[in-house]
């Protein structure tokens, strides 16, 4: 039970020196590569590159210790430093000081939520995030950070805005006072960043991209020639300090908090589930990654970290390089703490354009256009929901877009389960099989008198009277001649009390008209509420059938069923009561 709150001891117990040396290996990589991109996202979330930097220490310690991913990389990322920005920027604080504290009692309020939902295991509310509306967030986002960095490229001062059709004019009206040396030098970084990562992708390129940018502006004085550095950087490790619990700020960072908790935890989740198929010694727990995803928040707000979760980038250098174990995180933390302590002089030349270009070049790589051309050809309306995401988050904002895209997502599975699938079927020529005639046409016998349809849904409130219509049609396309209809029920997994009301009405109605209805196939659920609801008692047992072809059959000839036939048939937990 304790392996399950503190997954380090699970792999504690067999480590050795064969693991040491490929965590010892991949914790450099991935502390290394944390440097230029903790520095910044930090610049994405508003704050100083040095809290990058502390985002990265305690929260990358706590999560290798609970976390059931041996090779999730956690720490600062692009999506939630930009949500970070948006929900902050949106209380249009006076001063540095109130907006760093805002941000970190923001993180304090993330991994609450998180742990709290890890602790009453809600891992399943991630599912309420599909694929269509993460992809048209993420590739929205993306624009709009490459967007708000041209001020770092360009070298002027514009406004920024978690809106296109706002941040563009913005940008625009800021052309005439472009800085031409660092708009090269930013251009310059871009084209180089791209050509050493096709060059070799195992190049530490954002650390490479620092180190030429420094020594750039010592050898050359480009500090004097109007490019903006980053300056000074405090030395040491950040101390131990409670934010500010800001009450009268809560409601309005509490929907962004959420928000920031949800698609933290989603985007850490997918990541570590697409690593974990490749690693068989170990499995996921969601419940748990909740848990160590908030601990990781919580307890990074008390030592000056933003918010952090997975990042994909970061995982996948981690797993190459060797992680084995959450140790290559822990390792990577010493690499922070070692920066902290005695290198972060060497970044006062650093320019702020290469950390904008580093920022432009990582988030363009999140544009995916391959997906939504597939959706395109094969389902327009996964489509039209990304598409509708994509331009609501551009548009209107981040927060609003992916509380949009869930909506409609939701309005999409509600819309599709009450107009579901109804099949006719009809038995397949010498065979007892019951296929849609639609599809197999040339190879079924259709008996005139008799009606086979399958409901490929549960029965509810919402689809019922479509049920209803969809079988009157059908009825009515074989006229007079009807004796017989049989709802294949085996698809069927629940039936709500609205439809079980209509199902005893449409019995009677079938009665009058002298048809008789019969229901084959119905799994075991399906059959308790059968029962339970009395729809039995209208219908009769001895219309209830195993398979299709025994109701079928049944219409033309009379069989006494077997002991087992009738157990199997008539099996109810409500009825055994």
């Amino acid at each position: 039970m304790i392996k399950r709150f503190f997954p380090f001891l699970s792999w504690m117990a067999t480590y050795n020196k064969a693991l040491l040396r490929g965590d010892i290996a991949a914790g450099i990589t991935v502390g290394i590569m944390l440097v230029p991109q903790g520095m910044a996202y930090a610049m994405i979330a508003g704050m100083p590159p040095i809290y990058g930097l502390y985002a990265a220490l305690v929260p990358q310690l706590v999560y290798g210790l609970m976390g059931t991913s041996r090779q999730l990389a956690v720490g600062p990322v692009a999506m939630d430093s930009l949500l970070v920005a948006t929900g902050v920027g949106a209380l249009r604080l006076l001063n540095e000081e109130d907006y760093i504290a805002a941000v970190l009692f923001l993180t304090l309020l993330i991994g609450g939520l998180q742990l709290l939902m890890g602790i009453f295991r809600m891992g399943f509310f991630v599912n309420f995030l599909s694929k269509p509306v993460i992809s048209g967030f993420t590739s929205a986002a993306a624009i709009l950070i490459s967007l708000g960095q041209l001020n770092h490229i360009l070298g002027t001062n514009f406004a920024q805005s978690s809106r296109v059709h706002e941040l563009v004019p913005n940008i625009i009206g800021s052309l005439g006072y472009i800085h031409w040396l660092t708009f090269g030098l930013g251009v310059g970084s871009i084209v180089l960043i791209f050509l050493l990562n096709k060059f070799n992708k195992k190049l530490p390129v954002p650390l490479l991209m620092v180190v030429l940018g420094i020594l750039a502006v010592v050898i050359f004085g480009l500090e004097t020639k109007g490019i903006h550095i980053v300056g000074n950087i405090p030395k040491g490790l950040p101390g131990f300090q409670a934010p500010e619990f800001q009450w009268d700020k809560l409601g309005q960072l509490m929907p962004i908090a959420i928000t920031v908790a949800l698609f933290g935890f989603m985007e850490s989740v997918s990541i570590a589930k697409t690593v974990e198929e490749k690693h068989p010694e170990y499995e996921l727990d969601a419940d748990q990654e909740l848990r160590a995803l908030g601990l990781s928040n919580v307890l990074g707000s008390f030592f000056q970290s933003f918010s952090v979760s997975g990042s994909f980038s970061r995982t996948a250098v981690n797993d190459q390089a060797g992680a084995k174990t959450g140790m290559s995180l822990i390792f990577s933390t010493l690499i922070i703490a070692g920066v902290l302590l005695f290198l972060t002089p060497l970044f006062y030349n650093l320019p702020a354009v290469i950390l904008g270009a580093i920022i432009i070049v990582s988030v363009m790589g999140l544009i995916d256009i391959q997906y939504p051309l597939a959706l395109w050809k094969n389902r327009k309306d996964e489509f039209l929901l990304l598409a509708a995401t994509f331009l609501m988050t551009l548009f209107i904002g981040l927060m609003e877009g992916i509380l949009f895209g869930v909506l409609l997502s939701l309005m999409l599975v509600v819309y599709r389960i009450s107009k579901p699938h109804m099949a006719v079927l009809g038995r397949i020529k010498g065979t007892n099989y019951f296929k849609n005639i639609d599809r197999f046409s040339g190879d079924v016998e259709v008996d005139a008198d008799k009606l086979v349809i399958r409901f490929d849904a549960q029965l509810y409130f919402g689809n019922k009277d479509y049920f209803k219509k969809q079988l009157y049609r059908q009825m009515a396309k074989k006229g007079p001649v009807l004796k017989y209809i049989v709802l294949n029920a085996e698809p069927i997994n629940y039936i709500d009390s609205s439809a079980a009301a209509m199902l005893e009405r449409l019995i009677l109605d079938f009665r009058q008209r002298g048809i008789h209805f019969m229901i084959a196939a119905a799994i075991g659920p399906t059959r308790d509420i059968l029962y339970s609801s009395g729809i039995v008692d209208i219908l009769g047992e001895e219309n209830l059938f195993v398979q299709t072809f025994d109701a079928v059959d049944s219409c033309s000839e009379k069989k006494e069923r077997s002991v087992m036939q009738k157990k199997i048939t008539l099996q109810s937990k409500t009825k055994s009561l």
